[in-house]
């Protein structure tokens, strides 16, 4: 079953890895990383472990009074932690806009981007811009970020001569996309609409964004990677829209998910780890390169999606 799905180990990691432990020894002083969704979950701890191995991290978050306070936490702990806060709503386009403006104007270099935020099975629900919600927030108000500060990335990559590293958490959810994988006709067709079906449609967006990405950046020749993963099941907060089954989770989640730190494992790996180096287009879970359904290597699909994305920001 794709839920609880394991990887043969390659990388030297697994499932029980955490953060740390995928990241140990790992000297990110100089770098610059945006995290969305840093406020909580396996966003807080990415956040964490980066700021721990040096990294600069800008926290893009909605709530930048809890932002704030998370500062102090992990301040506290590491006193050496470089962390900024920034106001950032992924399901509004406006929200995005004056975020990416806001960080292009500080003069940051930008190193490495986190699309991590999200929302999940929600009840049918549109987006300030009028577009489905989860299809919205998952990935197209991320497709817009990138869209923004690609340059920045760019201009960080030549002046620095280091690999810069797009890094867009997906889930294995999206095996239960719609059938037709993205519903490009019907993205706000309350009626036909399904929670989990709409869940794995945004979730299969972030493969194909990532793979088209990278298709994109290697023909420009730009040092820059774009690749997805699944972090694992987890017990965060993203389950509440799930009714019985959230109780459910919480109760057996202990015992055969995983827990914050391994699930922020994943992420940490493809942003820092020197054996990832150079890869792009990959598809990644338990720290291990993974399968992903086959709807996400359909080329025509990810174009489409790109089209159909680009048309959706610049209305």
């Amino acid at each position: 079953m794709w839920l609880f799905r394991t990887n043969p180990s390659i990388s030297g990691f697994s499932s029980s890895s955490t953060a740390e432990e995928v990241t140990k020894g790992i000297d990110g002083s100089g770098l610059t990383a945006i995290v969305t969704g840093a406020a909580s979950g396996i966003g807080l701890e990415t956040t964490r472990v980066l700021a721990l191995h040096g990294v600069h991290v800008v926290m893009a978050i909605r709530n930048i009074l809890a932002g704030k306070e998370i500062k102090e936490r992990i301040v506290k702990e590491i006193p050496a932690a470089k962390i900024d806060t920034m106001e950032l709503d992924l399901s509004s386009l406006e929200s995005v806009r004056r975020f990416a403006s806001k960080f292009t104007s500080s003069g940051l270099p930008l190193n490495i981007l986190i699309n991590n935020a999200g929302v999940m099975i929600p009840p049918f629900t549109l987006s300030s811009d009028k577009i489905e919600l989860q299809f919205a927030t998952n990935h197209l108000g991320h497709f817009l970020l990138v869209h923004l500060l690609l340059d920045t990335m760019k201009k960080t990559a030549r002046e620095m001569k280091r690999e810069g590293r797009i890094v867009i958490v997906s889930s294995e959810a999206h095996h239960v996309a719609y059938k037709e994988g993205i519903r490009f006709d019907r993205i706000n067709d309350q009626e036909g609409y399904t929670r989990w079906g709409a869940y794995g449609q945004s979730k299969l967006a972030n493969i194909l964004h990532a793979n088209e990405l990278t298709r994109r950046l290697k023909e420009e020749g730009a040092e820059i990677t774009a690749n997805s993963l699944h972090p694992g099941v987890i017990t965060t907060n993203l389950f509440r829209n799930a009714g019985i089954f959230e109780g459910l989770v919480r109760t057996i989640g202990r015992l055969v998910l995983k827990n914050v730190q391994q699930g922020a494992s994943t992420t940490c790996y493809v942003a820092l780890h020197p054996q990832v180096k150079g890869i792009s287009g990959g598809y990644f879970a338990d720290n291990n390169l993974a399968t992903a359904d086959a709807r996400a290597a359909d080329t025509d699909m990810a174009r489409k999606l790109w089209d159909f994305s680009l048309d959706l920001i610049n209305k």
